[in-house]
């Protein structure tokens, strides 16, 4: 009687399931990118209170040389411009809140219906109210990111008192701080830093000459301020 055949097949020890290298490699991103958005959107804020209150310091200039009334609008934009973001940040974040909210609830429903017993765990119950955004968080966010540009402009004209020289130094303190943003900007989203820098840059400088210009404008063409 012939002796059975025995086949063996080897199993490598030290290869690794495809699925978990790539499921690491996926948390990584993941990780990467929920850390690049917050701070991209606070580079974002700041960009818009830089360009928002140097053009509009830049208009006022354009029709006034009295340094006073340039800061004094600068602050009132400023004001103005950081209560908008944060009300508006507040508003768009509480619709999220209440979308979520009432996903987060027909999710219990359904893992209740599941476990034949109407309770979900408590883990369950705090880990899903740790993820739900957080208005007043955000609002308080977007109002400091949009001041922190702002704030540039003012500080390069609040010490100068002869108007040629405060123009100058609101367009070169302006034309810095956009290429630091821009270039932070690039970083964190992973772009060409020169070619971005170059983009905020320019158009910082046309948002200031067209309001500088169109104000200018208006003023030649008798409407008095």
């Amino acid at each position: 009687m012939a002796a059975p055949n025995h086949v063996q097949i080897s199993i490598p020890a030290d290869q690794n399931p495809p699925n978990i290298i790539n499921h690491t490699h996926d948390e990584e991103e993941f990780d990467y990118s929920q850390r690049a958005q917050w701070l991209r959107a606070a580079v974002l804020g700041a960009n818009d209170g830089l360009v928002s209150i140097a053009s509009l310091m830049m208009g006022v200039g354009a029709v006034k040389g009295d340094a006073m009334a340039m800061i004094l609008t600068g602050f009132a934009g400023l004001f103005a411009g950081a209560c908008s973001m944060a009300i508006g940040e507040f508003v768009s974040v509480y619709s999220q809140l209440d979308i979520e909210v009432e996903q987060m609830k027909r999710e219990k429903r359904s893992m209740a219906e599941i476990n034949n017993n109407g309770v979900v765990s408590e883990e369950n119950a705090k880990e899903s109210k740790e993820k739900l955004p957080n208005p007043s968080q955000a609002a308080l966010a977007s109002a400091l990111a949009f001041s922190s540009g702002a704030i540039v402009p003012l500080l390069a004209a609040g010490f100068i008192s002869e108007y040629k020289v405060r123009i100058g130094v609101v367009v070169a303190a302006t034309t810095l701080a956009l290429a630091a943003f821009g270039g932070i900007g690039a970083v964190l989203g992973r772009s060409g830093v020169v070619r971005s820098c170059g983009r905020v840059v320019v158009g910082g400088w046309m948002a200031m000459a067209m309001t500088f210009g169109l104000t200018m404008l208006l003023g030649s063409s008798g409407l008095k301020m």
